[in-house]
């Protein structure tokens, strides 16, 4: 290559990291303010409702009216990007993040607002079709908030007022209703607004004469309860009862604080991971890091595109993905230093280093993309959201750091200024041999360990730690507590986050629902201006309206609930269990088809092992074990495949070369000798990884610690046991169920170039 095409090839390199830097400032700003946060970042409301029929003809329900029904109500709320989702044959799922009156929101979406006209014998007259379209609106009359009504058939309405108006002794009274049930009598009700109590119909209007035109419904209302009466029946019936399931309710102080913590938590690591890969590889380091800028970048940017919504469990999925991105880089230029050892050029190096990372780079992230595929279409909720997050970034890091990063060092090694000088990969040259001389590779930069004769102790302490956490779930049900610590999204109950802009202590919110007649929560701190407060009670509408009220008057700011019950719980115990055994099922399918069954069989016993490391860890410190933990375990199970890949893609490797029927000692040293040249980028890539997780755990937000403590043992566990689970389980299975063992294709290995080598004097 001349000079020239070398100058400009560097050249290339350059414009491309110049124009990555402008294209990343320029546009920061206008991602981010186009982000689609979710609620748990700034705040909003999101409930689960179960629809039945208004009457008992009929079991079936329209879940296509009910979702018209409700996104006219959501309409009036002035929500800007509402989301609702159907779920199952009746059940409906709302979230709409940012709203400032989540209580306003619960009554305006969950009221059927099933207007009727009746009699003092609760007869009914009309329905709301006597009414014009929109013609329900606030007025005022001598001062005091009215709901005003604007009559469509006015014809209809003078026959009734007419009839309600000839009756005597007393019966020329209209009822007016906002749905009115089986059962509902006006004179019971009357009673009770005779004793001073809130009847459960709106208006009790004495009719003197024929109305032929509008009217109004009048009460001891206030502007926002007239208000919302005029705004639900603008917005027409439900045709179904809704019945709360499930809400949880985020106040924007307290999504803003996460969104805070978390965010700084997790640039400070990802700077951490781009000054780790600088030093441990230099120049392709370099290009690395300017590549994970750019390939945050362009996950946000999808991200906005998309309209996704953005929350905490997303923040979390990234931090993993920018581990396993720059994972793929760690085995793609380990492979290259490898190459280096051996004695070729830089260039060559890179060339075959790059060819050889290629199939464990592609398989590590595809086995995670199964993973997230099936969490995005059977999950629900957090999981869906991490999911989507996941998804991005795995195929961003297979078009990003794969495609492009590999595309961007070969530019800059073809410009030539790297020949020669093997140090800008972190190679020193006394440790490449002069090939010209006959020397042959003595450094590997590994060093050889007996992996497979330590995977019985590290099983040894596997087991002990599962027994014990055994041991203390046994001791705890005898106390008449759960196993594990189930939080309510599977036990069922309400957790009611009380925050404030002073701090506040467990003492003062213990007091502060005592005062209420609560005697029953378990108090958690978070940090030092919120407190979790959970029972396995699930509290009602009203009582959470009450709850509210005294402790926004109290701590100044309106207390977050998330409120689930058994029903819901029960479903989330059966989902997630069939979650991870697809995931499980999938994954070892695809292992199979790509490597074969044992490998499979390795992959899948090693991350079996590491959910129960998780769950053991979780029970034996009485961690709450909820919905966002499937997602990490399902994470995990992507993960711990995708560090075992690395090591069994290097073991495939080494079988090939193998002849004849091999030995269980064979196998050992296959095993050990396949586990010294993977060492480092399991290490490396598991540091990634766990470097950001750390720095979350210090800094970031107290709302997901628990999501990020998981994730964190899980990858500890999930690095461990592909060294020393998985290996030690395909050995087993290669001994004992495949005795006539061939070593795989017999392919003579290809003569490699002498010209591919480094030649002291020539091009060293």
């Amino acid at each position: 290559m001349n000079n020239s095409a070398k100058k400009g090839n560097l050249a290339v390199f350059l414009a491309v990291a110049a124009a990555i830097v402008v294209l990343v400032a320029t546009t920061f700003n206008t991602i981010k303010n186009n982000l689609n946060l979710g609620l748990d970042l700034q705040g909003g409301f999101e409930i689960l409702y179960e629809a039945t029929p208004l009457n008992g003809e009929s079991t079936e329900v329209d879940m296509t009216a009910v979702t018209n029904s409700i996104s006219k109500r959501v309409n009036v709320l002035g929500v800007s990007e509402p989301s609702i989702i159907v779920e199952g044959d009746n059940r409906i799922r709302i979230q709409l993040a940012g709203i400032e009156n989540p209580e306003e929101a619960r009554e305006m979406i969950g009221t059927t607002a099933n207007l009727t006209f009746r009699d003092m014998n609760d007869v009914e007259l009309a329905d709301a079709s006597i009414l014009k379209e929109g013609g329900a609106s606030l007025s005022y009359q001598d001062g005091q908030p009215i709901v005003f009504l604007g009559i469509q058939d006015t014809a209809k309405f003078a026959e009734i007022t007419g009839d309600i108006s000839s009756r005597g002794n007393g019966q020329n009274m209209m009822v007016i209703w906002l749905d009115w049930e089986e059962g509902d009598t006006y004179a019971a009700e009357a009673q009770k607004a005779a004793a001073g109590e809130e009847p459960k119909y709106i208006s009790a209007a004495t009719v003197r004469q024929t109305l032929s035109d509008d009217c109004i419904i009048q009460g001891n209302f206030t502007e926002a309860e007239a208000r919302t009466m005029a705004n639900l029946i603008n917005s027409g019936s439900l045709p179904v009862k809704l019945t709360e399931i499930s809400s949880n309710v985020v106040s924007a102080q307290f999504g803003q604080d996460a969104l805070a913590k978390t965010g700084l938590a997790g640039a400070i690591g990802i700077a951490l991971v781009m000054l780790f890969i600088i030093f441990k590889y230099r120049l392709p380091g370099v290009v690395a890091a300017i590549m994970l800028v750019f390939y945050i970048w362009c996950v946000f940017g999808l991200y906005t595109l998309m309209g996704a919504v953005f929350t905490l469990s997303g923040i979390g999925a990234l931090v993993l993905g920018v581990g396993m991105t720059v994972d793929a880089n760690i085995i793609s230029y380990e492979r290259i230093r490898q190459e280096l050892y051996k004695g070729r050029s830089v260039r060559s190096a890179v060339d075959e280093g790059q060819k050889q990372s290629f199939s464990a780079v592609f398989d590590a992230q595809f086995t995670t993309l199964i993973a997230a595929l099936i969490m995005y279409i059977w999950g629900n909720g957090a999981v869906k959201g991490f999911a989507t997050m996941l998804i991005i970034t795995v195929v961003m890091t297979l078009v990003v750091n794969v495609a492009f990063s590999r595309w961007l060092l070969k530019l800059i090694v073809s410009s030539g200024i790297a020949d020669g000088k093997p140090e800008l990969f972190a190679v020193k040259k006394d440790q490449i041999p002069d090939v010209s001389k006959g020397e042959s590779q003595f450094y590997t930069g590994t060093h050889h360990f007996d992996y497979a004769s330590r995977s019985p102790l590290f099983a040894k302490f596997s087991v002990a730690v599962i027994a014990v956490s055994i041991l203390f779930g046994i001791f705890n049900m005898t106390k008449g507590e759960g196993f594990f610590n189930l939080g309510i999204d599977f036990a069922s109950g309400t957790r009611i986050t009380v925050s404030s802009e002073q701090p506040v202590t467990i003492e003062e919110v213990d007091a502060a629902f005592r005062e209420l007649g609560y005697t029953d929560f378990k108090y958690q701190a978070s940090g030092e201006n919120a407190v979790y407060a959970t029972t396995k009670q699930a509290v009602t509408s009203e009582q959470l309206k009450g709850i509210k009220t005294a402790f926004t008057e109290k701590f100044g700011e309106e207390p977050g609930d998330n409120v689930v019950t058994p029903v819901v719980g029960r479903d989330l115990v059966r989902n997630a269990v069939i979650l991870t055994l697809v995931a499980w099922i999938a994954m070892m399918a695809y292992v199979t088809f790509r490597y074969e069954w044992d490998y499979a069989l390795g992959c899948i016993v090693a991350l079996i092992h590491d959910v129960a490391i998780v769950l053991a860890v979780f029970g034996i410190m009485r961690l709450e074990i909820n919905t966002e933990l499937i997602s990490v375990l399902l994470t995990i199970i992507g993960y711990s495949i995708n560090n075992s890949i690395v090591v069994f893609d290097r073991v495939r490797e080494t079988m090939k070369t193998q002849k004849g029927t091999l030995s269980a000692d064979d196998y050992k040293r296959i095993t050990n000798d396949s586990m010294d040249a993977t060492i480092k980028m399991s290490l490396y890539s598991s540091l990634s990884t766990i470097l950001p997780v750390i720095v979350m755990l210090a800094i970031g937000s107290n709302a997901i610690f628990t999501f990020i403590f998981a994730m964190f043992i899980g990858l500890i566990a999930g690095t461990f046991s592909s060294i020393f689970i998985a290996p030690a389980v395909w050995r087993y299975a290669r001994t004992h169920f495949q005795p006539k063992d061939k070593g795989g294709k017999k392919k003579k290995a290809k003569k490699e170039a002498l010209d591919e080598y480094t030649f002291k004097g020539i091009n060293a």
